[in-house]
């Protein structure tokens, strides 16, 4: 039995199947979800779990060369959410992109663990290093 670390079944086997430059969705609670892309739905309430306590628990065993998200993140969230998600994202070349060019990228992915986070835009696409 695990102790310690990601615990979920699902999760581990999808980070166990990335490899370099592939890619993986972190996303909110109300993001699309595709029918060809292995989604992980972690939703439990309003807030739980936040994207940005996935990233963390992922970033343990997970190289983020490269993050992208929607423009539209910097422009509707307040300073400390932007300060917050930077900070979790430091060490990685994040681009922001129009949310439509965003989405365009979401099939390239291997997984997407969907969340219950409630922050606007908080999706990302980690590229692996």
């Amino acid at each position: 039995m695990l102790k310690t670390g990601i615990l979920n079944p699902h999760v581990l086997s999808l980070l166990a199947r990335v490899r370099h430059t592939n890619r993986l969705v972190i996303a909110d609670r109300g993001f699309p979800c595709w029918p060809e892309i292995e989604t992980i739905d972690l939703s439990l309430v309003d807030g739980v779990p936040t994207v940005l306590q996935v990233l963390a628990a992922v970033r343990k065993n997970y190289v983020v060369a490269e993050a992208f998200m929607a423009a539209e993140f910097l422009q509707v969230n307040s300073p400390a959410t932007r300060r917050a998600f930077s900070a979790a994202l430091a060490g990685a070349t994040v681009t922001h992109e129009p949310h439509v060019d965003f989405k365009q990228r979401v099939p390239g992915a291997i997984g997407l663990i969907r969340t219950g986070d409630t922050v606007q835009y908080a999706n990302m696409i980690l590229v692996s290093g």
